[in-house]
């Protein structure tokens, strides 16, 4: 009983007098996993005490972004879509479809466009503002015990989504952990599904013989409707279909999966003393080998307790004996393709646990899709055998890593998101920005002790709330739209839109959609 009344009931100083209140209840009501006692006098009701489960319900809201651009920290987002799911992908709520005024500082992707069929003109008559766009957003992410799911979502979705948390002075981080949330990526379970355990999905090929993992490709070759692919609500139906066909054909593959998602549960199967071999499922393995590799913990990254360093167990293992840690980083950041005649790439890859990769015992990786996959699992064996007997190697990898990738900072505060976290004081004063009313901003008396703040603060006022700018702040706004949109980029930009209308002369859609792209940009810059 205790496990089921607790602090919900705020009229009660504590447990007993629960107890003894729910006594003299006339009834007792369960609904979806809430305990309310009701007290009824004369057939009204007059109270109503409600206790929860400490859990709540477990959702996911699958989603999806098409943007005007491939940069999610300098290109902005065109449109959004996501809707909530029960654990078995039945949808409980209706859909989300919003699009996203784009700024006048910013001339969008013409590929972009070309691909989405959004042009800028639709998404100014379609859509609300970046804030009010963030913020619905953000509520839809927030509620407690939402696993927020995608196609290739970490590396781009969820990076738009940070971007603009950032830009609109939301904590860009909490909603995928706080409140029992989570991320999840269907990408790399496909890619897994594909290479571990393959039965019961048709995989089609790309171009070059290779397994495609493109979401209108699996689709079409397992018979799920997916009209409109790149339209965003288009893609998240996809994206629930796929994710039920994989729970129903692999059904414990698909639950080792989604528990693993959890950087807490991959933390179990790394066992960096003993070298314990995993099979990994990473993009960046490549096609050819059906993006997959046995490999090797080696340390934790000194500086990121996220990252561990892992060894690809079929490279060669050379590299890692014989090069000292400065020969070693400078292979480490060379291209393939620029390494002289006979150099090995370096085989160490870093993982970030936090960001869903796929990671399983070496077990998993049966002898058959080793082979399938041109796996040599002797030559992984003996690789790690030698690492085994070289443990020196460990060292020479924490050193690789000790010092920082090279990176230039950027000038652009949009750009800046990484550039360190928010202290408390400043995390107050943001959250006091968002509780203002938009033309009570100007008064606004705040210290920050980030720089990126008042420089954010500025240009959210501008983009979003342009009447709250003052003569000054209206000239500085100005100025700033002026070195972002010169007659240089301009020019280069209608040059580029000429170049792809000769392209696609004869199509007479995407013809439609590079004039509009031109009359915009001429328009922004007139």
């Amino acid at each position: 009983m205790s496990g089921i009344l607790g602090a919900g009931a705020q009229e009660y100083a504590g447990f007993d007098d629960v107890f003894h209140a729910c006594a003299f209840c006339h009834d007792f009501i369960v609904a979806d996993g809430i305990l309310v006692a009701v007290k009824f006098i004369h057939s009204a009701l007059i109270k109503v005490i409600f206790v929860m489960s400490d859990k709540p319900q477990k959702t996911f809201y699958f989603h999806d972004y098409e943007t005007f651009g491939k940069n999610p920290a300098l290109d902005r987002p065109a449109q959004f879509a996501g809707v909530r799911t029960d654990e078995d992908f039945n949808i409980i709520e209706e859909p989300l479809v919003i699009y996203c005024r784009p700024s006048d500082d910013y001339l969008p992707e013409p590929e972009a466009v070309m691909i989405t069929g959004i042009t800028p003109q639709i998404a100014l008559e379609r859509g609300v503002i970046e804030a009010e766009f963030t913020a619905q957003i953000h509520q839809a992410f927030s509620v407690p015990g939402t696993c927020i799911v995608g196609y290739n979502n970490i590396r781009f979705d969820d990076e738009v989504s940070r971007n603009i948390l950032y830009r609109n002075f939301y904590d860009p981080y909490a909603y995928s952990w706080q409140n029992g949330n989570s991320r999840w990526d269907l990408l790399d379970v496909m890619r897994a599904c594909y290479a571990l355990r393959p039965e019961g999905i048709n995989w089609p090929e790309n171009d070059d013989g290779f397994p495609s993992f493109r979401l209108e490709h699996l689709t079409k070759a397992n018979g799920i409707e997916h009209e409109n692919a790149h339209d965003a609500m288009a893609d998240v139906y996809a994206t629930i279909a796929m994710a039920k066909l994989v729970k129903q054909a692999q059904p414990r593959l698909f639950s080792f999966l989604l528990e693993h998602r959890s950087k807490h549960k991959l933390n179990i199967l790394i066992d960096i003393p003993a070298m314990g071999p995993l099979v990994h499922v990473s993009g960046m393995f490549g096609a050819a080998r059906g993006n997959t590799a046995w490999v090797a913990p080696l340390a934790w990254h000194p500086e990121n307790k996220n990252a561990v360093i892992m060894c690809d167990l079929a490279g060669d293992m050379t590299t890692l004996l014989d090069l000292n840690p400065d020969e070693m980083r400078e292979r480490l950041y060379s291209r393939r393709d620029t390494l002289q005649s006979g150099q090995s790439p370096l085989p160490i890859k870093l993982v970030h646990i936090n960001k869903c990769p796929v990671l399983a015992p070496a077990k998993t990786l049966l002898p058959e899709n080793a082979e399938r996959l041109g796996i040599d699992r002797q030559r992984c064996l003996e690789n790690l055998q030698l690492l085994r007997q070289n443990p020196q190697v460990r060292e020479k990898v924490v050193t690789l890593f000790a010092e920082a990738e090279p990176f230039t900072p950027s000038d652009d505060v949009d750009a800046r998101l990484y550039d360190g976290f928010f202290s408390d004081a400043d995390r107050a004063a943001m959250r006091i920005i968002l509780e203002t009313r938009p033309e009570n901003l100007p008064a606004l008396d705040l210290t920050f002790n980030d720089s990126r703040i008042e420089p954010l603060l500025f240009r959210f006022r501008a983009r979003n709330y342009p009447a709250t700018l003052t003569d000054a702040e209206q000239k500085r706004w100005m100025a700033h739209r002026q070195t972002k949109l010169t007659d240089e980029r301009f020019q280069n930009y209608a040059l580029e839109l000429e170049s792809l209308y000769n392209l696609h002369e004869g199509n007479v859609e995407k013809m439609a959609l590079l004039k509009a792209l031109f009359e915009y940009g001429k328009k922004l810059v007139g």
